[in-house]
């Protein structure tokens, strides 16, 4: 049995500092320079700890840390890590998280998250702020609520992506996605949703400029369209919108319930009208 070792406010320094610790709490330490300092690291506990160069966390397994800062130089920091909880940290470094598996955060602060999360698998993000781009790019299983998340090109290629109470400022959002669905989010951005499979917005306020095209099985319920125009290009849609849509554009098919739609273009002669039902407050209209 691996008898547990406590370090308790120490610099660390140089490569590897810790390399292969198994069974270890770390309180109010600091490692400075050196790369990968806990690099294939077991069952670690970090408490009010900082990280400041590259790697810390790499091949690491069951790790738990809480009230600890990576600084932005140490980027790339956690990769092909399974089982990992932060709770009430700042991570100031970009490229976190790649090809890792089960994350938990909660209170977390990523103010540099350029390509974080990407290829990851089953994460969960509570009161999560973000900004950055390519966030969680072919990622799948994660969910997150209270995420506001500042940042273009979000969620390309992901699948499994549950999203609620939450605040996106993200141009092209969930492209190339599959299996996604929002609730009760606020999100502003250009050219949301295309390319994607079964995409549902639930009690959603959204602006986008030609959203929502070439997407098969779009869903909205309950749902505002401000300042949105040529939406639905080339998708199946059954789409319920409580305010004005400033215009749609040539959809597939299926049902759209608008409050008003300022222009409805149908100019692609492939298209047939008959195919999409148009109901305006409630009256039908070709």
């Amino acid at each position: 049995m691996i008898k547990h070792k406590i370090i308790k406010q120490e610099n660390l320094t140089g490569e590897r500092a810790l390399f292969m610790s198994d069974n270890m709490t770390i309180v109010n330490s600091v490692f400075q320079d050196g790369e990968s300092p806990l690099k294939e690291s077991s069952n670690i506990t970090i408490d009010q700890s900082v990280f400041k160069w590259k790697y810390p966390l790499w091949y690491c397994k069951n790790i738990e840390m809480t009230g600890g800062v990576l600084f932005e130089t140490a980027r790339a920091g956690i990769w092909y890590t399974e089982n990992i909880t932060m709770q009430d940290c700042m991570i100031d470094a970009p490229k976190t998280f790649r090809r890792s598996k089960n994350i938990r955060l909660e209170d977390v602060q990523m103010p540099r998250a350029q390509e974080t999360f990407w290829q990851c698998e089953d994460v969960e993000l509570t009161n999560v702020m973000a900004k950055g781009d390519y966030f969680a790019m072919n990622t799948s299983g994660f969910k997150a609520d209270g995420l506001t998340l500042y940042g273009n090109y979000p969620f390309d290629g992901c699948k499994d992506i549950e999203i609620r109470n939450s605040k996106l400022l993200s141009k092209d959002a969930f492209w190339n996605c599959e299996n996604v669905t929002v609730y009760d989010s606020f999100i502003s951005g250009e050219y949301i949703g295309w390319n994607s499979k079964n995409l549902t917005f639930v009690n959603c306020t959204i602006e986008s400029l030609q959203g929502f095209c070439y997407i098969d099985n779009l869903v909205m319920k309950n749902c505002k369209l401000i300042n949105t125009n040529l939406a639905f290009e080339y998708s199946t849609v059954d789409v319920d919108i409580t305010t004005e849509i400033e215009s749609i554009k040539n959809p597939y098919g299926g049902k759209i319930n608008a409050k008003k739609i300022g222009e409805i273009i149908f100019d692609d002669p492939l298209i047939d009208q008959e195919n999409t039902d148009i109901v305006l407050l409630n009256q039908y209209c070709d």
